[in-house]
């Protein structure tokens, strides 16, 4: 359902909140952003087409920017001040929410749903993304993020972190430790490796 409908800017009601990642900042809007699924954008061009994702690529230092249902993830390079980035991010989305489509589709997005059709996965890949649906998740996507099986051959897991959670320090050792050592308990082999791509 969109809601390309005038929006004024004193409706618009959002909450900065820092992440694990230093340097990502997950904002908390009282609009839907991303009705279906996730989205993740590295450029300007390609996000082109959206003004306000556009807009975002405006303000020094952004690299990334993730939508997810009513939230909006900024990674940024660190040549602003956090402070001012939310600044900044607060005055684009107050601006141009009234142009966003929150039905958008990226090329780049994972659909996330209630309950995704696994019945095409391996019954260990099946069991796999449950433990991590019902154990990692959800943390991730409270912290602005969110994690994508690439692959699992040979006991070896290969995911890619999405969102805040790419490049984190926080995701990248002791989220990564902690998703092991529940795949390895609950599955019961110790073999079990994971690495990000």
């Amino acid at each position: 359902m969109s809601q390309m409908i005038p929006i004024a800017p004193d409706d618009v009601m959002i909450r900065a909140q820092d992440t694990p990642n230093p340097l990502a900042i997950k904002f908390i809007i009282n609009y839907s952003l991303k009705d279906v699924g996730n989205a993740t954008f590295t450029s300007k061009e390609q996000c082109a087409d959206m003004p306000l994702a556009a807009a975002l690529f405006d303000i020094p230092g952004v690299e990334q920017i993730y939508f997810f249902q009513n939230t909006l993830t900024v990674t940024h390079t660190d040549e602003l001040p956090a402070e001012v980035i939310k600044e900044h991010v607060k005055a684009v989305i107050k601006t141009r929410l009234t142009l966003h489509n929150p039905d958008f589709q990226a090329t780049s997005e994972t659909v996330d749903r209630p309950k995704p059709d696994r019945s095409g996965l391996s019954p260990e890949l099946q069991k796999i993304e449950e433990i991590l649906d019902r154990t990692i998740r959800p943390g991730l996507q409270s912290d602005g993020g969110d994690l994508q099986i690439v692959e699992f051959q040979n006991n070896n897991l290969k995911i890619l972190y999405q969102g805040a959670c790419g490049g984190c320090p926080s995701a990248m050792m002791g989220t990564l430790d902690a998703i092991q050592g529940i795949l390895r308990n609950e599955l019961k082999n110790d073999a079990i490796t994971v690495e990000p791509v």
